[in-house]
């Protein structure tokens, strides 16, 4: 991972581009985010820069975070994230990241906590198969078989099995998305399809873990 910037997620548009094609895009203002601290091999057995972004009152801020911002001498943040790096960064604390990092056409991923839908079914939530729909069926939507005989000895439900239970909620990345457009005036940057999220959640943005041979060079 080279790059990384914190954003927040507007939601979806539409844009048009030269010969008339319509492209669905994700929206993510992502103003400029803050270096709070720099970590090497040497002081912290990695390296890493550690990103600040949004904005918080004062009084929201924890006493440990409050020392945290004044060792680096950054203005406190809500959002904080760290990015691993293979090599020492050049950055330094107080220094800022913008969206101009990015070029259009780079190929990137998104994080983000994707929707909660509270409990679902084994259908909604794993795209079970369902059920025969005769009226002598007693399973329409029903689990089937949740594997070992349950009535002999050790007889149990493995771990992970899939069932039903809370969906959603949870850290998701969508990878190899295409930044159509980035908007250096309004620090917006135009993604190529849906992300993680709801409106106004966070989202992180980062150069794919997973580049093609046919992707545009990473820079």
């Amino acid at each position: 991972m080279k790059k990384m910037i914190l954003g927040k997620k507007l939601g979806m548009t539409q844009i048009f581009m030269a010969d008339g094609t319509v492209v669905p895009v994700s929206v993510v203002q992502a103003d400029a985010n803050v270096v709070i601290q720099v970590k090497t091999d040497e002081s912290d057995g990695y390296n890493a820069i550690q990103l600040g972004f949004g904005e918080i009152k004062e009084k929201r801020v924890t006493q440990p975070l409050k020392g945290h911002f004044k060792k680096y001498d950054v203005k406190a943040v809500r959002h904080i994230r760290e990015m691993r790096l293979d090599a020492p960064s050049d950055k330094k604390s107080g220094d800022t990241i913008t969206v101009e990092t990015f070029f259009d056409g780079e190929i990137v991923d998104v994080i983000g906590t994707s929707k909660g839908k509270g409990f679902a079914g084994g259908i909604k939530r794993h795209n079970f198969a369902r059920g025969p729909m005769g009226h002598g069926s007693k399973s329409h939507r029903e689990p089937g078989s949740t594997g070992a005989m349950l009535s002999g000895p050790g007889g149990r439900v493995i771990k992970g099995k899939k069932l039903p239970g809370r969906m959603g909620g949870r850290r998701t990345t969508v990878q190899r998305l295409t930044i159509i457009r980035v908007d250096k005036d309004r620090n917006l940057l135009l993604i190529k399809g849906a992300i993680p999220g709801a409106k106004k959640s966070l989202v992180i943005v980062r150069d794919t873990v997973k580049p093609h041979k046919n992707d545009p060079k990473q820079s």
